[in-house]
Protein backbone atom coordinates (compact mmCIF):
# COMPACT_ATOMS: atom_id res chain seq x y z
CA UNK A 1 0.00 0.00 0.00
CA UNK A 2 1.42 3.74 -1.09
CA UNK A 3 1.34 6.38 1.56
CA UNK A 4 -1.57 7.97 0.15
CA UNK A 5 -3.20 5.15 0.29
CA UNK A 6 -2.56 4.50 4.32
CA UNK A 7 -3.26 7.95 5.10
CA UNK A 8 -6.75 8.04 3.00
CA UNK A 9 -7.77 4.81 5.30
CA UNK A 10 -6.30 6.20 8.18
CA UNK A 11 -8.32 9.28 7.76
CA UNK A 12 -11.69 7.22 6.91
CA UNK A 13 -11.25 5.10 9.82
CA UNK A 14 -10.94 8.51 12.73
CA UNK A 15 -13.80 8.96 11.17
CA UNK A 16 -15.70 6.36 10.97
CA UNK A 17 -17.61 6.93 14.13
CA UNK A 18 -19.31 10.16 12.90
CA UNK A 19 -20.92 7.67 10.03
CA UNK A 20 -21.88 5.07 12.45
CA UNK A 21 -24.11 7.79 14.69
CA UNK A 22 -26.82 7.94 12.26
CA UNK A 23 -27.39 3.75 12.70
CA UNK A 24 -28.18 3.97 16.18
CA UNK A 25 -26.62 1.03 18.46
CA UNK A 26 -29.29 -1.34 17.91
CA UNK A 27 -27.38 -4.88 16.69
CA UNK A 28 -30.50 -4.92 13.67
CA UNK A 29 -28.06 -2.35 11.95
CA UNK A 30 -25.36 -4.66 11.73
CA UNK A 31 -25.61 -5.76 8.63
CA UNK A 32 -26.36 -2.08 7.17
CA UNK A 33 -23.48 -0.77 8.97
CA UNK A 34 -20.97 -3.32 7.29
CA UNK A 35 -22.52 -2.08 3.69
CA UNK A 36 -21.90 1.91 4.87
CA UNK A 37 -17.89 0.43 5.57
CA UNK A 38 -17.62 -1.76 2.19
CA UNK A 39 -18.66 1.14 0.59
CA UNK A 40 -16.44 3.56 2.49
CA UNK A 41 -13.18 1.30 1.94
CA UNK A 42 -14.16 -1.14 -1.05
CA UNK A 43 -13.35 -3.57 1.73
CA UNK A 44 -14.21 -4.53 5.36
CA UNK A 45 -10.70 -3.55 7.45
CA UNK A 46 -10.21 -5.13 10.41
CA UNK A 47 -9.79 -2.32 12.49
CA UNK A 48 -13.46 -0.77 11.19
CA UNK A 49 -14.81 -4.35 12.43
CA UNK A 50 -13.32 -3.56 15.68
CA UNK A 51 -14.85 0.13 15.50
CA UNK A 52 -18.50 -1.48 14.55
CA UNK A 53 -18.24 -4.12 17.41
CA UNK A 54 -17.64 -1.08 19.87
CA UNK A 55 -20.32 0.90 18.78
CA UNK A 56 -23.14 -1.74 18.85
CA UNK A 57 -21.43 -3.25 22.10
CA UNK A 58 -21.45 -6.56 20.47
CA UNK A 59 -18.27 -8.80 20.31
CA UNK A 60 -15.99 -8.57 17.73
CA UNK A 61 -16.51 -12.16 16.55
CA UNK A 62 -20.38 -11.65 16.08
CA UNK A 63 -19.64 -8.77 13.53
CA UNK A 64 -17.08 -11.15 11.74
CA UNK A 65 -19.57 -14.07 12.06
CA UNK A 66 -22.14 -12.07 10.14
CA UNK A 67 -19.18 -10.47 7.63
CA UNK A 68 -18.22 -13.86 6.73
CA UNK A 69 -21.57 -15.36 6.41
CA UNK A 70 -22.33 -13.08 3.58
CA UNK A 71 -20.67 -13.17 0.18
CA UNK A 72 -20.99 -9.70 -0.52
CA UNK A 73 -18.02 -8.92 1.70
CA UNK A 74 -14.74 -8.35 0.82
CA UNK A 75 -11.48 -8.71 3.45
CA UNK A 76 -8.87 -7.59 1.33
CA UNK A 77 -8.84 -4.31 -0.71
CA UNK A 78 -9.53 -4.89 -4.05
CA UNK A 79 -7.16 -3.74 -6.59
CA UNK A 80 -6.92 -0.99 -8.52
CA UNK A 81 -7.75 -3.14 -11.50
CA UNK A 82 -10.06 -5.50 -10.49
CA UNK A 83 -10.73 -9.07 -12.71
CA UNK A 84 -13.66 -11.03 -12.78
CA UNK A 85 -14.11 -14.24 -14.63
CA UNK A 86 -17.03 -15.37 -15.23
CA UNK A 87 -17.57 -19.16 -14.41
CA UNK A 88 -21.27 -18.69 -15.42
CA UNK A 89 -22.50 -22.12 -17.49
CA UNK A 90 -21.61 -20.63 -20.86
CA UNK A 91 -18.29 -19.39 -19.18
CA UNK A 92 -17.56 -22.63 -17.81
CA UNK A 93 -18.40 -24.34 -20.59
CA UNK A 94 -16.04 -22.47 -22.91
CA UNK A 95 -13.20 -22.87 -20.39
CA UNK A 96 -13.67 -20.17 -17.92
CA UNK A 97 -11.97 -21.77 -15.23
CA UNK A 98 -8.76 -22.05 -17.59
CA UNK A 99 -9.12 -18.20 -17.89
CA UNK A 100 -9.33 -18.19 -13.98
CA UNK A 101 -6.17 -20.05 -13.38
CA UNK A 102 -4.58 -17.93 -15.85
CA UNK A 103 -5.13 -14.97 -14.06
CA UNK A 104 -4.18 -16.34 -11.08
CA UNK A 105 -0.65 -17.72 -12.32
CA UNK A 106 0.18 -14.63 -14.20
CA UNK A 107 -0.87 -12.61 -10.54
CA UNK A 108 0.74 -14.90 -8.27
CA UNK A 109 -2.63 -14.49 -6.46
CA UNK A 110 -5.87 -16.46 -6.33
CA UNK A 111 -9.43 -16.27 -6.25
CA UNK A 112 -10.60 -13.50 -3.66
CA UNK A 113 -7.07 -12.07 -2.99
CA UNK A 114 -5.20 -8.86 -4.39
CA UNK A 115 -1.59 -8.15 -4.99
CA UNK A 116 0.67 -6.68 -2.80
CA UNK A 117 0.68 -3.66 -4.82
CA UNK A 118 -3.07 -3.39 -5.15
CA UNK A 119 -2.53 -3.12 -9.25
CA UNK A 120 -5.10 -5.78 -9.37
CA UNK A 121 -7.27 -8.68 -7.88
CA UNK A 122 -9.38 -11.38 -9.15
CA UNK A 123 -12.69 -12.51 -8.00
CA UNK A 124 -14.96 -15.11 -9.63
CA UNK A 125 -18.35 -14.19 -10.12
CA UNK A 126 -21.89 -16.56 -11.34
CA UNK A 127 -22.51 -14.34 -14.56
CA UNK A 128 -22.10 -11.48 -15.97
CA UNK A 129 -25.03 -11.40 -18.95
CA UNK A 130 -22.91 -11.96 -21.47
CA UNK A 131 -23.07 -15.27 -22.46
CA UNK A 132 -22.71 -15.20 -26.40
CA UNK A 133 -19.17 -13.72 -25.50
CA UNK A 134 -18.16 -16.86 -23.49
CA UNK A 135 -15.77 -17.13 -21.56
CA UNK A 136 -15.71 -13.48 -20.18
CA UNK A 137 -13.56 -11.65 -18.19
CA UNK A 138 -14.31 -8.11 -17.02
CA UNK A 139 -11.01 -6.08 -16.08
CA UNK A 140 -12.34 -2.89 -14.29
CA UNK A 141 -15.52 -2.25 -15.96
CA UNK A 142 -14.78 -3.47 -19.14
CA UNK A 143 -15.96 -6.66 -20.64
CA UNK A 144 -13.51 -8.94 -22.75
CA UNK A 145 -15.11 -11.68 -24.16
CA UNK A 146 -14.12 -14.89 -26.39
CA UNK A 147 -11.34 -15.06 -23.73
CA UNK A 148 -8.42 -17.12 -24.23
CA UNK A 149 -4.91 -18.07 -22.39
CA UNK A 150 -2.83 -15.82 -25.04
CA UNK A 151 -5.23 -12.64 -24.58
CA UNK A 152 -4.37 -12.33 -20.93
CA UNK A 153 -0.83 -11.14 -21.49
CA UNK A 154 -1.97 -8.68 -24.29
CA UNK A 155 -4.49 -7.10 -21.21
CA UNK A 156 -2.05 -6.60 -19.12
CA UNK A 157 0.29 -5.08 -21.87
CA UNK A 158 -2.01 -2.61 -22.53
CA UNK A 159 -2.84 -1.59 -19.02
CA UNK A 160 0.64 -0.90 -18.24
CA UNK A 161 0.75 1.12 -21.50
CA UNK A 162 -2.19 3.26 -20.42
CA UNK A 163 -0.67 3.74 -16.92
CA UNK A 164 2.93 5.09 -18.89
CA UNK A 165 0.87 7.13 -20.96
CA UNK A 166 -1.08 8.15 -18.14
CA UNK A 167 1.92 8.97 -16.21
CA UNK A 168 3.40 10.95 -19.26
CA UNK A 169 0.57 12.85 -19.61
CA UNK A 170 1.11 13.64 -16.18
CA UNK A 171 4.28 14.79 -16.38
CA UNK A 172 3.89 16.94 -19.42
CA UNK A 173 0.87 18.73 -17.57
CA UNK A 174 3.26 19.78 -14.48
CA UNK A 175 4.99 23.29 -14.49
CA UNK A 176 8.49 23.18 -15.02
CA UNK A 177 10.44 23.51 -11.26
Amino acid sequence: MNPAESDTEAQLLKSLPEHLAPFGTERSNLIPILQMVQKHFSYLPAAAMEIVARHLDIPLAEVYGVATFYNQFRFTPPGRHPIKVCLGTACHVKGGDIILENFERKLGIRDGETTADREFSIERVACVGCCALAPVALVGETVHGNMAPSKIEGLFTRIQVEKEMAQRKKRENEPDA
